[in-house]
């Protein structure tokens, strides 16, 4: 990990120090996704089995999953998992029911009500990756939301194993949160077919899920065409940057930043803080703790590319944090929550010694799937809102239009669209003749 002096930066290094590792998003990349794509759309299933066979090494028969898959992959679990999934997918709707968004109505004026009415979205596509690692979380994180905010047909893709088979784990998840239909599909084939459908699979009017730059390249491509698909965030390699003080523990520091480092060679972790002992002891603590992990050589790459980044203050790391975005921002300092007011741009927050970031991905109840790259500047992790319209209503009574109808027709003067004006005036005038 490169160690860097804040404040011995001038405005181009700051830049550059806290720079995520380039996104390839090349002409190779762009072109090939564009010709998967573009081959699911023409050719439908057929596309898409030899696409599976292609990538994934598998021959697929049916797309689907059947009905004695998901039997058969609930029988091969360990009881031990199939309780924790369903512990964590429990603490996970909790939280999401609490923070769903409500309808509203409100009198904005006398006989003039204004509501908010929420409906979810008709049909979602989730995605879940299952490269190196299969993620079941990922389905609970994904599923539970849309269930909650009531979407008619929820979808999930993730790729089948060499024996034409999905992670079982991963099923389990998908039919304990009420997932209507899986398919046997990964990359960007299975983002195709949910954006625009095929004889197997249903045409999705929104897509959500994390995936590798082929699954991230085609989101973008089919979130920009008309008949394509919306999708939940732009996304990037996982990251997580740790504020720490000198009473912070180095051993949990340095597993914090290990666990995401393990994720891929392009992931990012970044610890701030205002004590160089703190800075030296996690330096040590990471070398020791990865050289015992099984990703080793994964988490190695990605700490090629981290920061430990000395600051003046803690407010300063505050800023630093800010100006970075981080998708996961843990906060290991005596007094957490004396700095979360000045935090404005995370994916999510992790407060105290005790609040590692795993409990975030899997069990506490919030959601993993958040913005990266610097996204939380402007975008939030998935929620119910996420699957939800909120749809705007407005009724007056003819008291209420006498009230605001003046308000209306100024403002629609001075705009010059007279059909605007003309339209409240002449209501006006119907009002005024009969009384």
């Amino acid at each position: 990990m490169k160690r860097i002096d804040w404040n011995a930066l001038d405005e181009q290094e700051r830049s550059e120090a806290l720079a995520r590792p380039a996104q390839s998003r090349a002409a190779a990349l762009r072109e090939g996704v564009s010709g998967i794509i573009a081959a699911v759309r023409a050719r439908g299933d057929a596309a898409l089995r030899e696409l599976s066979a292609k990538y994934d090494g598998c021959a697929l028969n049916a797309l689907d999953v059947a009905e004695d898959e998901f039997a058969a992959a609930e029988a091969s679990l360990d009881p031990v998992l199939k309780t924790a999934i369903r512990e964590a997918a429990a603490r996970i709707e909790a939280f999401h029911r609490a923070a769903a968004p409500q309808p509203v109505s409100v009198d904005t004026a006398p006989g003039v009500r204004v509501e908010r009415i929420l409906r979810p979205i008709t049909r979602v596509g989730l995605y879940v990756p299952a490269g190196s690692a299969p993620l079941p979380s990922t389905a609970l994180m994904l599923g539970v939301p849309a269930r909650i905010a009531g979407c008619r047909e929820v979808v999930l893709c993730s790729p089948a194993r060499s024996d034409g088979r999905c992670d079982p784990a991963v099923l389990y998840a998908a039919r304990l949160t009420g997932v209507h239909k899986v398919f046997k599909l990964g990359g960007a084939q299975a983002i195709a077919a949910m954006a625009y459908g095929t004889a197997s699979v249903p045409k999705c009017d929104k897509l959500f899920g994390p995936g590798n730059a082929w699954v991230t390249e085609a989101k973008l491509q089919v979130s920009s065409e008309p008949d394509g698909a919306a999708i939940d965030m732009p996304a990037g390699p996982s990251e997580v940057l740790v504020i720490a003080d000198v009473a912070a523990n180095p051993a949990f520091v340095a597993a914090d930043l290990l666990s995401q480092a393990e994720h891929g060679p392009d992931s990012q972790v970044i610890l701030l803080s205002d004590s160089v002992a703190l800075l030296d002891r996690v330096e040590r603590e990471v070398a020791r703790q990865c050289a015992e992990l099984p990703r080793a050589e994964i988490a190695r790459l990605a700490l090629a590319q981290s920061r430990l980044i000395k600051v003046a203050s803690l407010p300063q790391a505050v800023e630093v944090s800010n100006r970075y975005a981080p998708e996961h921002l843990i906060v290991q300092v005596v007094a957490p929550r004396v700095l979360l007011d000045g935090i404005e741009s995370a994916g999510s927050v992790f407060l105290g010694a005790w609040t590692p970031e795993s409990v975030g991905d899997y069990c506490s109840g919030s959601n993993h799937v958040l913005p990266t790259y610097g996204y939380a500047r402007s975008y939030s992790g998935v929620s119910v809102a996420s699957y939800q319209k909120q749809i705007t209503v407005q009724e007056l009574s003819a008291g209420g239009l006498r009230g605001i109808g003046p308000c209306t027709a100024t403002l629609a003067a001075a705009e010059q669209l007279e059909a605007h004006r003309r339209a409240v005036t002449l209501r006006l005038a119907e009002l005024e003749s009969m009384t």
